[in-house]
């Protein structure tokens, strides 16, 4: 598959496809003999990985500890979970965060529905 059709079935622009290989995160994508990028089944899927990862927050340089992890192989296998374990609590934390923001926001939100409705009615609470 060429780069701009991984580009457009993944949502990742061909130039951020083009750096992700630049930096470690993207490796051994496959070439046919003109030297153009033809990506497999592997390269697609490691795109679809980093592209989770990156939505889910993790930083350029956690992936690419990641990806060296994975070269080395199944002795890393430890250090991987705990990489992606650390990455899942940062998640869980910003959840809970935008959880709490909601709520606040939700607040506010109710109160100016009071106050537009007092208004209605001629009334004007104080703040």
């Amino acid at each position: 598959m060429k780069i701009a059709e991984v580009s457009k079935r993944y949502g990742v622009s061909t130039d951020t496809l083009r750096y992700y290989e630049r930096v470690g995160l993207l490796r051994h994508v496959p070439r046919n003999k003109s030297g153009i990028r033809d990506y497999d089944e592997a390269s697609c899927n490691a795109v679809e990985f980093v592209k989770c990862m990156r939505d889910a927050g993790m930083t350029i340089e956690s992936l690419v500890e990641y990806m060296d992890l994975l070269e080395q192989g199944d002795a890393t296998t430890q250090a991987r979970k705990e990489l992606l374990m650390r990455q899942s609590e940062e998640i869980r934390q910003r959840i809970e965060d935008l959880e709490r923001a909601l709520t606040r926001l939700q607040f506010k939100i109710d109160h100016y529905d009071e106050v537009m409705a007092e208004s209605e009615r001629g009334l004007l609470p104080e703040e």
